[in-house]
């Protein structure tokens, strides 16, 4: 197996703990608790998970469509910022991004993500369906906008805004870190996978699991590929055929939840 060259001078180790604590509470650590927190709230609620609904895109502002574009471009934008801060930290100490990012990165990483997409998607949407009729699962509206003319490309957008930030900061951060802290490969794949995992469980049980098992998946390639360029692309394709899959097909099709 093909490990990340991610060595290099650090701080001690304290500090390493606080760096990624701080990173975290500015990104996908926050996300996670509100997602626990929106979990419980939907738990308890009148009906239980499956008869509750989560929008993941929604209007800002419904009746300004130029003025709703601009905020959810600039939600786009400073949504990965983070991924600026984890690289600078990166090479702060001594870690080169192109070791740890972007090694053996080429054209072919395209066909290889696109593969990826296509298996995990197949399987990731029985899953969803399983889970939903098991009620474990929220019904997830995954587009909520009006129907405007840039609706799509904000769609596209948003898939990868999540696939950068998820994949330069789950793998390509909190995973060589924990490399570095001396936490060995199953250790820190592990830890990476629940917090994956965690910033899902807004839309259900389901959802963490799901996320979960993908970011097992997700962390043995990256440790065997070495870079997160072909994990960038799976993600992307993923979301782009959920956000905009769902919104071709919501309503128009009896099994899917809307």
């Amino acid at each position: 197996m093909t490990a990340p060259a991610d060595s290099g001078w650090l701080p001690n180790r304290r500090l390493v703990v606080i760096e990624l604590v701080i990173v975290l509470s500015l990104s996908l650590g926050r996300s996670g608790i509100y997602a626990l927190v929106q979990l419980i709230g939907a738990a308890t609620a009148p009906g239980g998970l499956s008869a509750q609904t989560t929008t993941l895109h929604g209007s800002y502002a419904p009746s300004r469509p130029l003025l709703d574009l601009t905020l959810q471009l600039l939600g786009i934008v400073f949504a990965v910022v983070p991924v600026a801060l984890a690289g600078y930290l990166l090479v702060r100490s001594g870690t080169s991004l192109r070791n740890v990012w972007f090694r053996g990165a080429g054209v072919g990483d395209l066909g290889r993500g696109a593969a990826l997409a296509v298996a995990v998607g197949s399987v990731g949407v029985g899953f969803y369906l399983v889970m939903h009729a098991l009620g474990l699962n929220l019904t997830v509206v995954a587009d909520g906008l009006p129907s405007v003319w840039w609706k799509y490309p904000v769609l596209v957008l948003s898939a990868l805004e999540n696939a950068v930030l998820e994949e330069f900061v789950v793998l390509g951060y909190v995973l060589v870190r924990l490399r570095q802290l001396g936490f060995g490969d199953a250790a820190a794949i592990g830890l990476a996978a629940v917090l994956r995992g965690s910033y899902h469980l807004y839309q259900g049980l389901g959802g963490f699991a799901g996320n979960l098992v993908m970011g097992l998946l997700f962390g043995w390639l990256y440790r065997r590929w070495g870079r997160v360029t072909p994990l960038v692309v799976a993600h992307t394709l993923l979301d782009v055929g959920a956000f905009v899959g769902y919104a071709v097909l919501a309503g128009h099709v009896s099994w899917l939840p809307t």
